[in-house]
């Protein structure tokens, strides 16, 4: 979800084109499209959903810029690919730096809605601020 929010975003000029936006989870199946509840919260945006699940390797963090974990959990396992210390580790952050960002599997599509707005407001937020500093 928060790969297609953020592509959604850039089309709509509200994040720089120059940036490359791709989605991995520590603990993520391969090839698994996204859930209804999800397409719905993108598809009320406008935004595509079309990606598929894809398990997070370390070549993945050793290669990109910024990568930004939803949960404390998911930053460490990010971490450990690449060890918890050094360069590799630094670019390794939580999307939201006031806490977690539950994952609404399971849950309702309320509950859905509620993290699609989140990841609406956060990561313009976040990458403005990354990108100042």
């Amino acid at each position: 979800m928060a790969e297609a929010i953020a592509r959604h975003l850039q089309r709509q000029g509200k994040l720089p084109e120059d940036l490359f936006f791709a989605s991995a989870g520590t603990s993520a199946a391969d090839g698994w499209p996204p859930s209804e509840e999800t397409r719905k919260v993108l598809q009320r945006l406008g935004a595509d959903a079309d990606g598929h699940s894809k398990p997070l390797t370390a070549a993945m963090v050793q290669k990109a810029d910024l990568v930004l974990g939803m949960t404390r959990s998911h930053v460490g396992g990010a971490k450990a690919l690449v060890g918890e210390v050094g360069s590799q580790a630094d670019k390794v952050q939580t999307l939201d730096p006031n806490g977690d960002i539950a994952d609404p599997m399971g849950h309702d599509q309320d509950v859905y809605d509620a993290v699609g707005k989140r990841l609406l407001e956060l990561i313009p937020q976040r990458l403005r601020e990354m990108l100042t500093s």
